[in-house]
Parts: C-alpha cells; structure tokens; sequence
C-alpha cells in the first residue's frame, strides 16, 4: 500500500507542477497538451482508492508537523463513555466561557439562594435588602409555575422581615473600617523633583 501511496503523491506533484504553467503565458498547443495530461490525471486519480488517498493525506500531514502538540495528546478525552447528553455542547460552552445566567430557572435560583447573603451584605439601605428579597421570592414563585418546563425547583422564599433583621445583626456585628489616613500634602516643586505629578 506503500507504493500505491507514493505513486499518488507523484501524481499530486506533477498536477501542481502543470497548474503552475497556466498562469506562464503559454502557447495554445501547450495548453492544449496541459489539458490533455489534467484530463490523464483526472483519471489515474478516480483509479486510487479511498483508502490510499486518506493513507497518503494523513502520512503527509503527519510529516507536516500537523498532529503536533494537539490539545489532548497522550490525555484521556474528557466526556469519553459517558452517557449521551444532546446539550453537551452548550454545556461545555457554559463551562469553558463561564457563562453565567443561563440555564433552568431551577438552577439558577439554586445557585442565586447560595449566593444571597453576600449580595445582601454589600448593601446599604434597608430598602435595597427589601427589594432584593422582594425579586428573588417573586422569580421564586414564577419558576415554581413551570410555564418554561426544567427540573423542580426546590428554593425556597425568604421571609423578608426575618432576612433584614438577620442583614442588621451581620452589618452590626461587622468590624468599623477606619477610613484610610490622608498622605500629608507636598508643595508643587516637591512633587515636580520627585516626578510625581
């Protein structure tokens, strides 16, 4: 199979060769010579098997370099023998973009629930806690619909008056951060001999 392999690869060599003429300024009888021989390939090229042409297209890649350093060589492919999932491609997108806010409603406010208390905390006013606390039990209570379909939610509501007195205690028992000290001001020709302004 070897040689069968060579002889295609010649072949590919010799076409290039005779396209490479076209674009020389050629006379008409070279062109119609340069014809006849594509036609004589064309031919000798239906006799190859796919099989030498596959062989022939992967050896000669791999003499490239082609194959070289690919992404998972020598690695188990990740998702091999696993069970068939129809969205495993928007899921790996999901995973290596790291999209977030997409996906069942049921997961999302999961993953929202967990993440509450830190949101709650980075507020100020009592009145921004409420309204947070006000649209998460609302998209709550719509999953719980399933006008959209997905898993079950199982997220609970939270009870807004508990989750603000619980907010208060936290921001209470929180340490008082002392603003930070002013540098002393330097004058303008201090500031210029040391480059800094």
């Amino acid at each position: 199979m070897g040689g069968g392999a060579e002889d295609f690869r010649r072949r590919l060599e010799r076409a290039a060769e005779a396209r490479s003429y076209r674009g020389a300024g050629i006379s008409a009888e070279e062109e119609a010579a340069l014809d006849a021989l594509e036609a004589q390939e064309r031919e000798k090229r239906k006799k190859v098997s796919d099989a030498a042409r596959a062989e022939y297209l992967v050896r000669d890649a791999m003499a490239q370099g082609k194959f070289d350093n690919l992404k998972y060589a020598g690695k188990p492919i990740p998702g091999l023998g696993e069970r068939y999932d129809p969205d495993w491609w928007v899921k790996g997108l999901i995973q290596r973009e790291n999209i977030s806010g997409l996906g069942p409603a049921a997961i999302l406010l999961r993953t929202e629930d967990s993440e509450l208390d830190a949101k709650l905390d980075a507020q100020y006013t009592e009145q921004q806690v409420r309204d947070i606390l006000q649209d998460f039990n609302r998209r709550v209570i719509d999953a719980r619909r399933q006008l959209q379909g997905g898993p079950p939610v199982v997220t609970k509501t939270r009870d807004v008056e508990d989750e603000v007195a619980r907010w208060r205690e936290r921001r209470a028992a929180r340490p008082v951060e002392a603003p930070p000290k002013a540098e002393p001001r330097t004058s303008w020709w201090q500031r210029l001999w040391k480059g800094t302004g």
